[in-house]
């Protein structure tokens, strides 16, 4: 990994979104410095899903050799911002650095994002974003060497990364747009602006929610991939580094760290980098030509396609379904499914649990659905036989998802019940 060089020992680092996740990972990478962190997010209690919170996060933080202080902070409240950075300033003498890593997803078309949603993911990826940056440039104007770090991609306009998800898009990128445009505005001040985006899947405890098991853990990098690229970035002389838009592994061949191997959650499937989940944004290998690669050489990934007819059919699949139907099922789920199935069987089906006991069916959903899944007939019965992760078949573009994102994690406790020796 890249090595600590102590250039953050006593440096002041302001970072959104740090109770988890990668926001996290460069906390504690920028603590074995001695580096003064402020931990600024939502999560004071733990959650019933996720793990971590502000308080244990700087716990974390100050075992691993920095100085730390948890700030309970909603970036789209102002005064919170401007709250936090003044206690974090009067506290540890100025900030040094600030990153914008809290970030809101929902990966919905424009039908099925409500207002509240939309409003949510702006305030917080390009608003939350942009304020943060406004509020502690009079603090950054009196560093040595200021940065900001945003955890967003490069601006891709290729249209495929804006139709199935317009509004989320829109709002992440907002956050790249703060690096195109601050760079070039905060240059004469020696501010450096940059971005750092993964180049695969990083595996969090978010994405561990989001139903990803082993066959997901398989395909993706450690966070702290992002924390060492971003430590690297982070070190480099503010006036002469500023408007970049870094990949990760990029930034770290480019420091010497030429075995990324280590990175990958499970070393063997990292040989090469070639069996690794691709993220978003970014015009890479395509994930059908990697599980190509991958069969040839007798493995058998968890996303992609598959050439061979999936045993026994949705229609089977639905049949053990509906012997699971219930009113207790309905109202833990309390929603209707789309399935819009694609391939050699063809076909939409709904589920409805969400009145009486439940009911399912060929055709469209009576009265609309709250979900609607678009996938292959074959994937179909792969993920309800347990064969394929929805999480692997979603972030490879084997599955679409519109409507309520949190209704479609709930499925996988149906697809869980399932009798497998049925389907």
């Amino acid at each position: 990994m890249a090595a600590n060089s102590g250039l953050l020992a006593g440096k002041t680092i302001f970072i959104t979104g740090a109770s988890r996740g990668i926001g996290k990972a460069i906390a504690l990478k920028a603590a074995k410095d001695g580096a003064n962190i402020i931990i600024a997010a939502k999560t004071t209690t733990p959650h019933p899903k996720l793990p971590g919170t502000i308080y244990t996060a700087a716990k974390e933080v100050e075992d691993a050799g920095g100085k730390c202080l948890a700030c309970a902070v909603d970036i789209r409240n102002d005064g919170a911002i401007q709250s936090a950075m003044k206690e974090a300033a009067d506290k540890f003498g100025g900030i040094d650095i600030l990153i914008n890593n809290a970030s809101a997803i929902s990966l919905t078309g424009t039908a099925a994002t409500d207002p509240k949603r939309f409003d949510l993911m702006m305030g917080i990826n390009a608003r939350g974003t942009y304020m943060c940056s406004k509020f502690a440039l009079p603090y950054l104007q009196k560093s040595s060497n200021p940065h900001i770090l945003n955890i967003s991609p490069p601006l891709n306009m290729n249209p495929r990364w804006f139709k199935d998800h317009v509004a989320y898009t829109m709002a992440k990128y907002g956050m790249s747009m703060c690096v195109l445009g601050m760079s070039e505005e905060f240059k004469p001040l020696s501010i450096a602006v940059n971005a750092l985006w993964p180049r695969t899947a990083i595996y969090t405890a978010a994405m561990e929610m989001l139903g990803g098991g082993s066959e997901v853990a398989n395909q993706c990098r450690k966070p702290e991939i992002m924390s060492d690229a971003a430590y690297v970035m982070l070190t480099r002389k503010s006036s002469e580094y500023t408007g970049n838009f870094a990949i990760d592994d990029e930034v770290l061949t480019s420091a010497g760290v030429n075995d990324l191997d280590q990175y990958a959650w499970v070393p063997v499937f990292s040989v090469a980098g070639s069996t690794l989940l691709p993220d978003f944004f970014l015009d890479g290998e395509d994930p059908h030509k990697i599980r190509q690669q991958m069969e040839e050489k007798g493995a058998t990934p968890a996303f992609g396609g598959g050439s061979k007819s999936a045993a026994g059919g949705p229609a089977q699949t639905f049949s053990a379904i509906e012997g699971l139907l219930s009113e207790d099922l309905v109202s833990s789920m309390n929603g209707v499914f789309q399935f819009n199935l694609t391939g050699p069987e063809e076909g939409v089906w709904f589920i409805d649990l969400k009145t009486g006991s439940g009911k399912l069916g060929q055709g469209e959903a009576p009265g609309g659905a709250n979900c609607t899944m678009t996938l292959d007939s074959e994937d179909f019965v792969k993920m309800f036989k347990g064969e394929l992760k929805a999480v692997s078949a979603f972030m490879s573009g084997k599955l679409k998802i519109q409507g309520d994102m949190g209704l479609a994690m709930k499925l996988e406790k149906l697809m869980n019940k399932m009798d497998k020796s049925k389907l």
